[in-house]
């Protein structure tokens, strides 16, 4: 993830919220309606149990640290790896591809630094590469675990609301006798069906396709050090490497040029 803050995201799930109030309001109801501890205990109790019978502690934990980190933060493009292998090419055209080995330490991106332990630890560039692939695979496979975790909640969170919604009419049902109160119990009792939609809508699935968007992301940058990390391992010249390399970034490119443009 990149170090920029995307408050976009942050002010999309805001917008969401404030829409489904205000239209609450315009239609003459009271935000207090929406308090409601026993639906929230059901709907965010329940999806969260779900989600520990269907997924590993571990798996859940991480989805949450990526879900933060994803939401609040742009992923960091694939563009940003350009100018790093054009130096690393030009150390390698001067220095050979075993000077590099100085760089492994001073490398932030992991996969990055294990494809330069892999290009000078003397294997072969296709064997390396077929470690590279499968670590690849790996991540990715793991990226989109991550994004199934938040669309599974989101299939049980509108389940548990229309419980919760049930258990609220049974204890309205249980007291018949006091016919002022039937109309609000019924009313409080639907709340958490909004809850199990709203959350599934507004959190969950964006979170979700959030993620898998970052993973987009991600997997063009390790698709990216491949081909590069290769190259390097066969010398070839800095602006080959840089023609090679700049398909990787086409809608990077095309989309800063429509932006000049405009």
């Amino acid at each position: 993830m990149g170090k920029g803050r995307d408050l976009d995201s942050a002010g999309g799930l805001v917008l969401g919220i404030t829409v489904v109030a205000a239209a609450h309001v315009a239609g003459g109801g009271n935000l207090r309606m929406f308090v409601q501890p026993t639906a929230m205990l059901v709907v965010l109790g329940g999806t969260a149990a779900a989600l520990l019978v269907s997924f590993p502690w571990r798996t859940s934990r991480r989805a949450v640290r990526a879900a933060v980190a994803a939401f609040f933060q742009r992923p960091e493009p694939p563009s940003t790896l350009l100018p790093q292998f054009l130096a690393l090419a030009h150390k390698a055209r001067r220095q050979g591809v075993m000077s590099l080995e100085a760089d492994i330490d001073d490398t932030r991106d992991p996969f990055l630094a294990r494809a330069l332990a892999l290009a000078v630890s003397g294997l072969s560039p296709q064997l390396f590469r077929q470690m590279l692939e499968i670590d690849a695979r790996t991540d990715a496979d793991r990226d989109e675990e991550l994004a199934e975790v938040f669309e599974a909640a989101a299939g049980y969170a509108p389940t548990l609301g229309i419980v919760g919604a049930v258990l609220g009419l049974m204890h309205v049902m249980q007291d018949l006798s006091s016919s002022g109160g039937i109309g609000a119990g019924i009313a409080a009792a639907f709340v958490a069906t909004i809850y199990g939609v709203g959350m599934a809508n507004l959190v969950f699935l964006p979170i979700a396709t959030r993620l898998r968007v970052a993973a987009r992301v991600e997997a063009r940058r390790r698709e990216l050090t491949i081909d590069g990390i290769v190259a390097l391992h066969d010398r070839l010249h800095p602006s080959v490497l840089e023609d090679r390399l700049t398909g990787y970034l086409r809608d990077e490119t095309s989309g800063s040029r429509q932006v000049s443009a405009a």
